[in-house]
């Protein structure tokens, strides 16, 4: 699920809208918008056209993102050629791992693969090889890389996305959404063959096809260590007490948003519980008070609150929440490392520069070029050893061999220059 409640839907990343006025509006798919299959004959028909056409498979899924308390995969959408466009109901079929024959080891084609695919394999499904059209435009340094925008750019395409933070847990759905989804794998197969050509012209083709495998096996992230602080508005709670009634107003919503299966800031908003844990209420009266509960239906389940910040104002000082949360293994906010490790400060300025002008170069966002973490733990971790021990630490967070090999030697280069600086 996710850790970050959030009071509205809020749009998946990368959602910006074609705005060219020459943009030929792309209203229905060629083959019209198919029915959408709910049976597991329907499904087996399927895997059946699938199985006997060829070439990449389209994929997309739709979530219920702000409206469900997770992140569960309610529509999915297949395109192959000889195949046309399948629509699958997976609220009605949640096991769909019978198209993984029928795909075999053909190539799925996403848009953002990092969103879908975990939704995908929920779904028993587990794509042979990937291409992400997202990705493949951030390595070709575009400016905007939403669907909408590189899908004009490549097909002179206008693709409407105002569908695209909707509650796809709706049934029936409506048939202009069943539109938008279908046209979401239209155009992924001609889009994919594009850019693969962009690719493959700059140079970029492995690095493409090591960051989409990359992708493809990133395991799930790790479970958040006390996801409660996650809470909008909670960085401005100072004390203990006033922690531990977020704390425990935060894990009664999600015990509450997990039953009934709403996102937990339908059920109640980051902005009433950070209210509450500034005003500290003693009593169901004095919450009523807080202006962040005198909504009416706010206002009529404070009584289910209420228990909640009781029990937080009454736990001992012992167990109270600690100010600050528990430190990851990383390296501090390099802010602070002039004072606690000054050399790592000094090569974190001196790479920094050089890792910029080669992305510039190369036209690609630095962050891709290297993440961010992997450099700021190189430059604090580094120990005297020269590139190969750079490599190493590269490799340690899992920077894929085309990053290690043009980064390696810029920040060795670096390193060197301030080691021979100290001396």
């Amino acid at each position: 699920m996710s850790d970050a409640p959030t009071d509205a839907p809020t749009p998946p990343t990368g959602g910006d809208e074609a705005t060219t006025a020459s943009a030929i509006p792309l209203t229905e798919p060629a083959g019209g918008v198919p029915q959408v299959i709910t049976t597991v004959e329907g499904l087996e028909r399927v895997a059946a056209a699938f199985a006997a056409a060829t070439g990449p498979i389209a994929a997309d899924a739709e979530r219920a993102s702000g409206f469900r308390y997770g992140q569960a995969t309610y529509l999915a959408q297949f395109k192959r050629e000889g195949a046309g466009i399948a629509l699958i109901d997976t609220a009605a079929l949640p096991d769909l791992s019978i198209l993984n024959e029928a795909f075999g080891d053909a190539e799925w084609i996403f848009h953002a693969a990092s969103q879908d695919l975990p939704g995908m394999r929920d779904l028993g499904l587990t794509p042979a090889s990937v291409f992400d059209t997202e990705l493949a435009a951030r390595l070709l340094g575009w400016p905007k890389v939403g669907l909408a925008a590189v899908v004009e750019r490549e097909l002179g395409l206008a693709l409407a996305k105002e569908h695209s933070a909707q509650d796809w847990s709706t049934r029936p759905l409506p048939y202009d959404w069943l539109v938008y989804a279908a046209l979401d794998v239209e155009i992924l197969i001609d889009l994919r063959d594009g850019m693969y050509r962009h690719l493959e012209e700059a140079g970029k083709l492995e690095f493409a096809r090591q960051e989409f495998e990359a992708v493809r096996l990133a395991p799930p992230p790790p479970p958040r260590v006390e996801p409660w602080r996650r809470t909008s508005g909670s960085h401005q709670i100072r004390d203990q007490r006033g922690l531990a009634i977020v704390r425990s107003l935060w894990e009664e919503r999600d015990k509450v948003a997990q039953k009934r299966d709403i996102s937990p800031g339908r059920v109640l908003r980051d902005a009433a519980i950070t209210a509450a844990a500034q005003a500290k209420p003693t009593t169901l009266a004095a919450l009523l008070q807080v202006r962040e509960w005198q909504s009416r239906g706010t206002k009529r389940a404070a009584p289910r609150w209420f228990p909640a910040i009781e029990r937080a104002l009454a736990l001992p000082d012992s167990e109270l929440p600690a100010k600050r949360g528990p430190r990851g293994d990383g390296p501090p906010q390099p802010r602070i490392w002039k004072d606690k490790r000054p050399e790592a400060a000094a090569r974190l300025d001196a790479a920094r520069p050089r890792l910029l002008e080669l992305a510039e170069r190369i036209d690609m966002p630095v962050e891709n070029l290297l993440q961010p973490d992997a450099m700021r733990r190189a430059c604090w971790e580094h120990r005297g050893g020269g590139e190969e021990e750079i490599r190493a630490l590269l490799a340690s967070r899992d920077a894929r061999p085309w990053q290690i090999d043009l980064a390696a030697p810029l920040m060795a280069e670096a390193f060197a220059e301030v080691a021979a600086a100290a001396e």
